[in-house]
Formats: C-alpha cells, sequence, structure tokens
C-alpha cells in the first residue's frame, strides 16, 4: 500500500561558510521605481507597472557579504517528504530550498542537485547559491531569506509547511508541501496575507534550476517572449529564434539572458524542460501563478566562469521560473487584508521527442501541455488546491526548524497595540523564537524606551515599520531612551523613506550624545560635501570596532577616491589590519587606483587572485585587465583604438575575473 513519509535528515557537502552579517545598514536609492525602455513592438497595453517600486532596496534586512569559499564539508539539517513514487529534500536553514527531487521509478533527479553550496554575489543581501527551488517574496531579486532560516512544520501527519514573517512588507508566507501517498506529482500551496490596512507591491517568483544540457529544451504555452537586457530595454520577441539563435535552447546563445514567456491567452501556465528523449521538469499551477520564464548562463566564458563559480567543474543548470506577474520587472498591488492562494505542481514530463525537439514551436509546446493535462488535468490540479485549503489553517503539530523571531516580535506589537491580527493563526511563531536581535525592540514596547547597547558591539538590527518609528518618536518626545542608539535608528527610519534632512539631523544629535562610528558612516554617506565626507568617515573610522573593520575601509576607500584624495587611499589600504586589507573589495579599489597612478604590476599581480564576490552583471575587473594592458602597449603614447582591439584580441583576462555576460 502507498504512503507518504516525512521525516528530518543530515545533509552534508562541501558549503561556504556564510560569515557575519555587514553591521552597516544599505540604504536604498532615492528612487523607487526601475526605469525601462521599450521596443516599438511592446504594445502600450502590455508595459503597465514595469519597474514599480522595485528599485533595490535591503533594509531592515543586513547585508551577508562576508562568507568564505567553499572549501570543507558542512552539515545542515534537511527534511525529507517522500512517497513510493518522489523523495524531495528541504535546508530550511537555507531559506527552505528544496534541493533535490528525485524520481524514483526512474531513479533520476529532476532538479539541478547542487554537489555544493558556493556563495556569490547574487541576492539582494548578496549571498545565494544555485541549485533546487527557491521561493522568492516581496521585491525583485532573490529573497532575503535565500541564505537564512524559515520555519518548517508538520502538520498532520505528512504535510509539511516552509513559512515566516516578511519583515520588508510586513506579509507573511507559508508553503504547504502535499504529496499524496499514489501521486507522481509533488504540490506546494502557497499562501501570501498582507495583514496591514495598506496596498503592498505584490512579488513572487518560483525559481527552478535544472541541468543544463545542448539538447535540452524549454518549452511554455507561447508564441512570444519578453527578452530585458542589461541596459534596461525591453524586447517582444516572437519565439524561439532571436538574433539567429533558438533561445529555447540554453546554450546555443553565447550571452546570458532571460526569457519570459508571454502565455498565451486561454492556457494553462506550465513550463517545462525537456532533453533530448522529450523527458524532464515540469512545473504547472494554478491561474493567479500565471508568468513564466526561462534564464541561461550563455555559452560565452563569463557564463562559463558563472557557473564554474557557482558549483564545481562539469556542473551546469538553467532556470526556469514562475511568477505572480507576466515578468520580474513587474509588481502587482496587492490590497490590505488580502490573501492570494495558488498551487504549485512537480514532476516528470514525458513528450514525444522528435515533436518537442522538431521546427514546428507551436507543434512542440502543445504537444508537451496535452501530455501534461493527461498525466495532471487542470481541473483535478483546480481540485486539489481546494482539498489542500482544509490544511492551511490547521495549527501545525510539531516544529521542526525554527526561523526568526520577527513574527513573534510583530504579534507582541499588535497585541500591545490593540490591532487585530490578521497574521494566520495557523503560522505559530513562539514566544521562544524571541532572542537577541528582537530584544532591543521588544523592551521599547514593554518599556517605552529603546534600550542602550555598548557601543563596541553595534547597533543591533534595523527596523524600518512605520509603527516601530512612531514609538521611537514617542520616546524620545517623551524623554526616555535618549541616547546615541535611539537617534541612530530614527535616522536610518528616516533615510529608508527618503526624508534625508531628518535623518542627518538624527543621526547629529547620537554623535552629540557620543560619537560613534555607526553614525559617522552613515553621515559620510549622505554629505554632499566630499572634504567633508572624507572628514566623517575616517572619524568612524577611528571609532570601529574590530568587527566592523572590513566592511568600513571599503566605503572608506571609497569616499576618499571619490574626493580625488587617490595617494591617500593607497596609503590608508597599506594601513589597515590584514583582515581588512584581504577584503575583495578592498582588493579591487587598490587595483583600480594602482592603474590610475601607473602601478601595473600591482594591477595584474591582485587580478590573478581569486575573487568570489564579484556581483551578477559586473564588468569592473575585466575592464580593469583590458585598462592595464593597454596602458602596457601605450607606453607614454596614447591608447588608440588599434590598441584596444590588439588587448581583446590577444590578452584575453584569465578565467578567475571573467563575468561577462557577452
Amino acid at each position: 500500500m502507498p504512503e507518504c513519509r516525512l521525516r528530518t535528515a543530515k545533509y552534508a557537502l562541501t558549503a561556504s561558510a556564510l560569515g557575519p552579517e555587514n553591521p552597516f545598514p544599505a540604504f536604498r536609492a532615492v528612487k523607487k521605481d526601475n526605469r525601462y525602455r521599450f521596443a516599438k513592438n511592446v504594445p502600450p497595453r502590455e508595459r503597465a507597472r514595469f519597474g514599480r517600486e522595485s528599485g533595490f532596496r535591503v533594509l531592515p534586512y543586513r547585508m551577508q557579504d562576508s562568507y568564505t569559499p567553499a572549501r570543507r564539508i558542512r552539515k545542515f539539517k534537511a527534511i525529507v517528504l517522500e512517497n513510493d513514487f518522489l523523495c524531495a529534500t528541504f535546508l530550511p536553514s537555507l531559506g527552505g530550498r528544496m534541493v533535490s527531487l528525485l524520481d524514483r521509478a526512474e531513479n533520476r533527479e529532476l532538479l539541478f542537485h547542487n554537489p555544493a553550496i558556493k556563495l556569490a554575489n547574487v541576492a539582494l543581501r548578496n549571498a545565494w547559491f544555485a541549485g533546487g527551488v527557491e521561493w522568492n517574496l516581496g521585491q525583485l531579486g532573490h529573497h532575503y531569506l535565500t541564505c537564512a532560516p524559515v520555519y518548517a512544520a508538520r502538520v498532520g501527519r505528512d504535510v509539511l509547511r516552509l513559512y515566516e514573517w516578511d519583515r520588508l512588507r510586513g506579509l507573511a508566507w507559508q508553503v504547504d508541501f502535499h504529496l499524496p501517498p499514489d501521486s507522481r506529482f509533488l504540490f506546494a500551496r502557497v499562501r501570501v496575507v498582507n495583514p496591514t490596512l495598506h496596498p503592498a507591491p505584490m512579488y513572487w517568483w518560483t525559481n527552478i534550476a535544472v541541468p543544463e544540457a545542448n539538447d535540452v529544451r524549454v518549452l511554455a504555452p507561447a508564441d512570444r517572449a519578453f527578452l530585458p537586457d542589461w541596459k534596461g530595454r525591453i524586447d517582444l520577441t516572437p519565439l524561439p529564434q532571436y538574433r539567429g539563435a533558438d533561445l529555447t535552447y540554453a546554450t546555443r546563445s553565447k550571452n546570458a539572458y532571460e526569457a519570459f514567456f508571454r502565455i498565451r491567452r486561454g492556457q494553462r501556465p506550465w513550463v517545462a524542460a525537456l532533453d533530448k528523449e522529450g523527458r524532464g521538469l515540469v512545473q504547472t499551477s494554478t491561474a493567479r501563478l500565471k508568468g513564466r520564464k526561462m534564464f541561461a548562463w550563455g555559452s560565452g566564458p563569463g557564463g562559463r566562469r558563472w557557473q564554474e563559480n557557482l558549483s564545481l567543474p562539469g556542473q551546469a543548470y538553467i532556470e526556469i521560473q514562475a511568477g505572480l506577474a507576466p515578468t520580474q520587472m513587474q509588481t502587482l498591488p496587492m490590497p490590505g487584508g488580502a490573501a492570494w492562494e495558488w498551487t504549485e505542481a512537480f514532476g516528470l514530463l514525458a513528450a514525444d521527442p522528435k515533436i518537442v525537439h522538431g521546427n514546428d514551436w507551436e507543434a512542440a509546446w502543445r504537444r508537451a501541455g496535452k501530455r501534461l493535462e493527461e498525466l495532471l488535468p487542470a481541473k483535478k490540479l483546480d481540485r486539489l488546491h481546494a482539498e489542500f485549503a482544509a490544511v492551511q489553517d490547521r495549527p501545525p503539530d510539531e516544529i521542526l526548524s525554527a526561523g526568526s523571531g520577527w513574527g513573534a516580535l510583530e504579534r507582541r506589537r499588535k497585541l500591545a497595540d490593540g490591532e487585530r491580527d490578521a497574521v494566520p493563526a495557523a503560522l505559530e511563531f513562539p514566544a521562544s523564537s524571541l532572542g537577541p536581535d528582537q530584544e532591543p525592540w521588544l523592551k521599547l514596547l514593554e518599556t517605552g524606551a529603546l534600550p542602550a547597547i555598548n557601543l563596541r558591539s553595534g547597533p543591533g538590527q534595523y527596523m524600518i515599520q512605520p509603527e516601530w518609528e512612531r514609538k521611537l518618536v514617542i520616546a524620545l518626545e517623551s524623554g526616555k531612551g535618549g541616547h546615541w542608539l535611539a537617534h541612530l535608528h530614527l535616522g536610518i527610519m528616516r533615510a529608508e523613506r527618503f526624508d534625508r534632512a531628518g535623518a542627518r539631523a538624527a543621526w547629529r544629535r547620537s554623535v552629540a550624545k557620543t560619537p560613534s562610528a555607526w553614525a559617522l558612516r552613515n553621515l559620510a554617506r549622505f554629505e554632499k560635501s566630499r572634504k567633508r565626507a572624507v572628514e566623517l568617515i575616517l572619524k568612524a573610522w577611528r571609532l570601529a570596532p574590530g568587527f566592523a573593520q572590513p566592511a568600513l575601509a571599503v566605503e572608506a576607500i571609497e569616499i576618499l577616491a571619490k574626493a580625488g584624495k587617490g595617494p591617500r587611499a593607497l596609503r590608508f589600504i597599506r594601513s589597515l589590519p590584514p583582515k581588512a586589507r584581504a577584503h575583495e573589495r578592498v582588493r579591487i579599489a587598490e587595483a583600480r587606483l594602482s592603474l590610475k597612478f601607473g602601478r601595473l604590476d600591482d594591477v595584474e599581480r591582485i587580478l590573478r587572485r581569486e575573487f568570489i564576490t564579484v556581483r551578477e552583471g559586473e564588468m569592473g575587473l575585466t575592464e580593469l585587465w583590458f585598462s592595464m594592458w593597454e596602458r602596457r602597449l601605450a607606453g607614454r603614447g596614447p591608447v588608440t583604438k588599434e590598441i584596444k582591439e590588439k588587448v581583446r584580441r590577444e590578452y584575453p583576462p584569465p578565467a578567475s575575473i571573467d563575468y561577462r555576460h557577452d
């Protein structure tokens, strides 16, 4: 008799060490929206909400940018959900990532099962790793919790629930995984709740990594796709050909690219990656999750370097994705008090390889869609979605892995303020989850004052929620807790809502109370006078505790360089303690300054070392390499067009720094 089982297990593999968070706040740019340009083939009616509320932002979260290379075996707690046909493995300490989905009947891994967790600068908070299925909420980019713990719980005997509280948008989310005993599909029933009274710009994308191969084709029920380039221009191109290559095969393009399939009206949403035998993973969902996408690194040296940086040699992947909006550059307005729900399904699809790999694109996707309908009819998925709803409000029977204490703190705040708690009761945030990160804010709630913290221990975790800002203002106006830390946090809250003058005033009061690296650094970041910014950042440096020095050194060098203090910046670099000088961004800054002052051997020495925190899309290292060789070949003469062409032709950069997308 088939059965479903839910169990915990140990999961060990080579993995990076995440390291401590950056203690300084990462402020967002002035613009809330991203700007895009459209090709003429994008109809005006399909340009709605592109870029809306999608500007890069991180607060109240802190950056995760101090990880190390993956050089030793690390152990993780895993949760396994299995029946006789499928076995799914999740890592709750890393965002609930589903790292494996094994089809037992064929002994076939359906996902890209990464043999190593190699962190790289790809996520909103920097640290990210490739492989499996991740759940992205709230903001354009890889989620804030992709390298952080989330709650995992058993509901009933065999339902796995992942859930957490999203601090940025003030949203609650849960994913209930169902694997009926006789099912060849894994089901994920998702619910996102906006418990506030105000609308939220909603973003959700499920990112699925699958193995890359020359014969793997990505299919979806679409005849056109939106293609953004790296300069913010959106094209709407017929499928499958684009600029001489069939973009539904990931390795036929040299450049990295992403294609958002415009799902045909009347078609159920799905996406699949099928090999030469017509077999591979298919993902489908109920109607609300209507967007579908594929991402490929391309076959060029930069794309290959990214693949090696994120896994082991010989391992490569592509991504197929599903989202709420037609593209990831769009958000949807989610009303206050709303709850959005949908169910996703993951499983093996097999279709006639001659047709799904044939020249007739529409015939290819229609054949795959027909096979999906035979295996999992859309009406059956809708029926299961309704049946699974009976579980979504059931409280956990057992918490298998703990997340953060922020959900518990929010519940305490709502109770203290006499607000209706619209966060689903099924999401259990135990009081035991409240810890040192939440303690200062809990004290503010209970005593009406934010407690002081020792300068050397740092400012603690940040808050941007309006309700907490009001509490802090009331405390200060009533004369409670008017110390350096309270004014520091008030300034950060103001800066996040673009009250730059109010932020600076609060930080000046903080410095007047007690000078600190924390407030002086923030003032330096917002100072218009470059001379004054240099003074402030160097004062901050002299007061910074050791754990803050690597991150602060990067910013100090940047401010010195912008102020035209290049020689001083080089002297500053050479005076740094070893840990700060070894920081990758310090080494890159040293290479740039060395180039400026003609120290070309120093540039080459620096660039021949390993770099693991280069941002996706960042081309600075290769440009430094080319500029170094241009200066060498030019000698005392000008860098001519011929020299530039010769350098790019005959002096390729080391593979370790070549992250070019084109």
